[in-house]
């Protein structure tokens, strides 16, 4: 019979190869290896900081106790960094490598070079006990980042210290994780490569918009989700991949020629409806794969500008219509373009990156127009439930406006 702690290690392995190798976005990544790991050392809050240059930068955070993990997100989006160097505990143990267990952070041992700051604990009211912090590592050499576990509870609920086996449980699934954690860094990199392409063609596509706009739609997706019924359990792998999905929503734009992506003035109406093009080219670059993410990027490639009374555009295009527009030419007979398709019609993919996208665009300045009063802003949106927007995807982002709020600050266009 095996061990209660071989037992752990097997499926900790298990998590590690199966669960997170599939997973891509490193916001859904790092959720879930925090989960996880919190739930094999009981934990009840935790956070993930990965290195960024010389710091480390504030990545991921839970807390059982504070945030109700279905509902409450804006501290997802909190903007901090922390010195690799021996002042925190955080960043000590960035700086040596070494796994820290403390009973209690307020009654740090005698001598030791870090502090604890309680900021965070004075702010929300938290009363941070014990601590685990373990480094995040490819190889044993290589630091990803940090991960920080707190309070761990017994079977009653009381807050007691983390044990040995807690260590060997968290430093083993960070191990592992971190391999994970590096190659999902390194899909976002591309992916926001690919997005610094079409910014050279048409400068509203900034690697901060997008973003936002990924940001904006999991977070909108998550609480329109939660008020139709969805289970948790699949609100989860959706959320996966529509952030790059989202992310890609523009991407068409390469295909457009530079006489019209990049005109300073208006567009001719002629010029408008090869404009449209850009969502049949987009959907093109993702169509004939099995892939959920691929099949998520076609959609809202293609949906991202119809609108819920119909009025949108392109219309009723499939794969099969795609394939056979020239989308790499100019020349396209304005009279391909087809009527909106409109209400529960549109994937709700579609409808929430539709609002994701015009929402920051009114908020944004552009070197062709100002930014919108905020205020100005979401009257309009108020305005356009029923017409351009869902009204249930309207009233869930007004639910979450707060967590909107905190995600353009965590991307702003001069961070």
């Amino acid at each position: 019979m095996l061990s209660p702690k071989i037992h752990l290690i097997e499926e900790v392995i298990k998590v590690t190869q199966g669960q997170l190798s599939s997973i891509k976005d490193i916001d859904s990544l790092l959720d879930r290896v925090l989960f996880e790991t919190r739930k094999f050392t009981c934990a009840d809050a935790g956070s993930i900081f990965l290195v960024e240059g010389k710091d480390l930068n504030f990545s991921y955070v839970q807390n059982d106790s504070l945030f109700k993990k279905q509902e409450d997100n804006k501290h997802l989006y909190s903007n901090s960094t922390v010195s690799i160097d021996e002042k925190s505990i955080a960043g000590y143990v960035a700086l040596t490598g070494q796994t820290i267990i403390l009973e209690d952070v307020y009654d740090l041992p005698p001598n030791v070079p870090y502090s604890f700051k309680n900021t965070f604990d004075q702010s929300s009211f938290y009363r941070t006990k014990s601590v685990l912090t373990v480094p995040l590592k490819i190889g044993g050499a290589t630091l990803v980042g940090v991960m920080q576990l707190l309070n761990t509870k017994d079977s009653k609920g009381k807050v007691t210290s983390f044990t040995q086996e807690h260590k060997l449980m968290a430093e083993l699934f960070a191990n592992e994780a971190a391999i994970s954690i590096e190659r999902a860094k390194m899909t976002r990199a591309i992916i926001l490569r690919m997005i610094k392409m079409a910014e050279l063609r048409d400068p509203r596509e900034t690697g901060a918009h997008v973003n936002r706009v990924g940001a904006y739609s999991i977070e909108i997706y998550h609480r329109w989700a939660l008020q139709k019924g969805i289970p948790y359990e699949e609100i989860k792998p959706y959320k996966d991949n529509l952030r790059i999905a989202a992310m890609l929503h523009d991407v068409g734009k390469v295909a457009i020629s530079d006489s019209i992506l990049k005109k300073p003035g208006k567009l001719t109406d002629h010029e408008f409806n090869i404009m449209k093009f850009h969502t049949v080219a987009g959907a093109r670059l993702f169509q004939g794969s099995n892939s959920e993410l691929e099949h998520l990027s076609f959609e809202i490639a293609l949906t991202h500008h119809e609108k819920w009374d119909g009025s949108g555009y392109p219309g009723c295009y499939t794969a099969t219509d795609s394939q056979q527009s020239n989308v790499g030419a100019v020349e396209w007979d304005d009279t391909q373009m087809k009527p909106g398709i409109k209400g529960e019609s549109i994937p709700i993919s579609g409808r929430i990156v539709a609002l994701a996208d015009v929402y920051d665009a009114l908020m944004s300045k552009r070197c062709y127009k100002d930014a919108w009063n905020e205020q100005d802003v979401l009257k309009h949106i108020r305005e356009q439930s029923g017409k351009h927007f869902d009204p249930s995807v309207v009233d869930a982002f007004f639910d979450i406006y707060d967590v909107i709020q905190a995600i353009r600050t965590k991307y702003s266009d001069a961070s």
